[in-house]
């Protein structure tokens, strides 16, 4: 049976390390604000229909109507856009779109979440951005759970590596302007929310995402307490100092 269309949508843009899945874990643990989970986070167009256990676009959009979606028609997802998978999967996305031209993939994105809105998530900081980052891959510790143990190897310290924090410093930024020029070609003007600001005011914020939204009913839940601890520590620290004055002496800046 094909489920019912959501009343509204919603994607959260973001990059790695901004302090997304704090904020979609919250939203989703209101129970009005959809399901926003990672419902793309794939490497091929094939890998995301194997995921779900379908073969067209038809069937993808019902798997999302009915998996990502509350029972007040909110629906949500958190998207980390990559350049070379996002055409792919507007491609697939094309197959919900019945008549007329669609050149920029707008209305093939919007057949799927209809009346969306666009919530873009950002961080000041780079190179810390991009420390947390470097530390998540060696690790292997994405989220820490609130109250839980973290994950430290013993040589933690001794894995730093200026190339690949390097590389990530980079990343970021270019990952970044990939959503804002999409969010360009789409004509749309997102609410932004810097990571800085959000771990200094953590339910103000969560409020603030529900009341963009215009969600019915929000002034009426209770912003849950963070579902995760931070996982900055005295190692972050010592490899953010570190980068910070290895960057500057390879660029020939004074320290």
């Amino acid at each position: 049976m094909t489920p019912t269309a959501p009343t509204q949508s919603y994607l959260v843009w973001f990059s790695q390390r901004v302090g997304s899945t704090l904020l979609t874990q919250a939203l989703e643990d209101t129970g009005i604000a959809g399901r926003p989970r990672e419902w793309f986070n794939v490497r091929s167009v094939d890998e995301l229909l194997a995921t779900h256990r379908v073969a067209t676009a038809l069937e993808l959009r019902d798997v999302l109507w009915r998996e990502a979606t509350t029972a007040n028609g909110v629906i949500g997802m958190k998207y980390g856009l990559l350049e070379d998978l996002h055409p792919e999967l507007t491609s697939l996305l094309g197959g919900l779109v019945q008549h007329g031209a669609d050149p920029d993939g707008r209305r093939a994105w919007q057949a799927l979440f209809p009346r969306w809105q666009h919530v873009f998530m950002t961080r000041r900081n780079k190179i810390r951005l991009a420390v947390s980052w470097w530390r998540a891959i060696k690790t292997d510790e994405w989220q820490r759970r609130r109250g839980r143990a973290p994950v430290a190897p013993a040589d933690l310290v001794d894995l730093y590596h200026y190339d690949a924090i390097d590389h990530l410093f980079a990343e970021a930024s270019l990952r970044e302007v990939a959503i804002q020029e999409q969010f360009h070609r789409w004509g749309l003007v997102p609410h932004t929310i810097v990571y800085e600001d959000f771990i200094a005011a953590y339910e103000p914020t969560v409020r603030g995402v529900l009341d963009f939204l215009q969600i019915p009913g929000r002034d009426a839940v209770a912003i849950p307490a963070p579902a995760f601890d931070q996982q900055a520590d005295e190692v972050s620290k010592v490899w953010f100092e570190r980068f910070h004055r290895e960057r500057r002496a390879r660029l020939g800046q004074p320290r």
